[in-house]
């Protein structure tokens, strides 16, 4: 890519991902990260294209623009689990909704602890779960779930989706009787989603 054509899209608006050149061209600056040598927005913003410096950067559309940061306190979906890792599709920070789309992983070593065998043992598909984000690695946010507060706070059955109750060992559905297992925060199942269920029942 030329720095012709590029100059003709500094400036324009950027979502979260996109590609904006490679580390060859550019010193990746605010707003921005690297992956496989390639330099990604992290934030939804406008692309700014130094040439005199070579640097690029992304400038936040609105202040306030709010993106995970190491503490940070996330709040996800789990839209895939592996033996060692799940993956999370975090939406909220600290209760305030996100600037964007963001990924992040759980390893099993980070989830409680005690000793865990699986991570299907963690949470599924489709959970909403609590996290704490210790580290950002290439666009990568890894989570970490030990603290008591912290965990799966919505679970629902893998055999028919409805919302599980918390039991002394296991998780049950109160629907087809179907028990799982999770690593539940402590306030799990207390929040707006626990009422829709309710309402729906009735």
């Amino acid at each position: 890519m030329s720095s012709k054509s590029l100059d003709r899209k500094s400036g324009r608006f950027v979502s979260p991902g996109e590609r904006l050149g490679v580390i060859e061209e550019f010193i990746p600056d605010a707003g921005t990260y690297v992956k496989d040598g390639a330099i990604y927005s992290k934030v939804i913003g406008r692309a700014l294209l130094d040439f005199p410096n070579k640097r690029v950067s992304v400038y936040p559309l609105v202040r306030g623009v709010r993106v995970p940061k190491i503490g940070s306190i996330v709040l996800g979906q789990v839209s895939n689990v592996q033996k060692q890792n799940a993956f999370v599709h975090m939406y909220k920070i600290d209760e305030a909704q996100l600037s964007g789309f963001f990924s992040g992983i759980l390893h099993i070593s980070d989830v409680r602890l005690r000793y865990v065998d699986s991570m299907f043992n963690v949470c599924k598909p489709g959970d909403v779960i609590r996290a704490k984000v210790i580290s950002e690695k290439n666009g990568t946010y890894h989570l970490f779930t030990k603290d008591r507060n912290l965990g799966v706070v919505y679970a629902f059955c893998s055999q028919c989706g409805y919302m599980l109750e918390l039991g002394r060992q296991r998780m049950r559905c109160p629907r087809c009787g179907k028990t799982e297992r999770r690593k539940t925060a402590l306030d799990y199942g207390k929040g707006l989603i626990a009422q829709k269920e309710t309402e729906n029942e009735n």
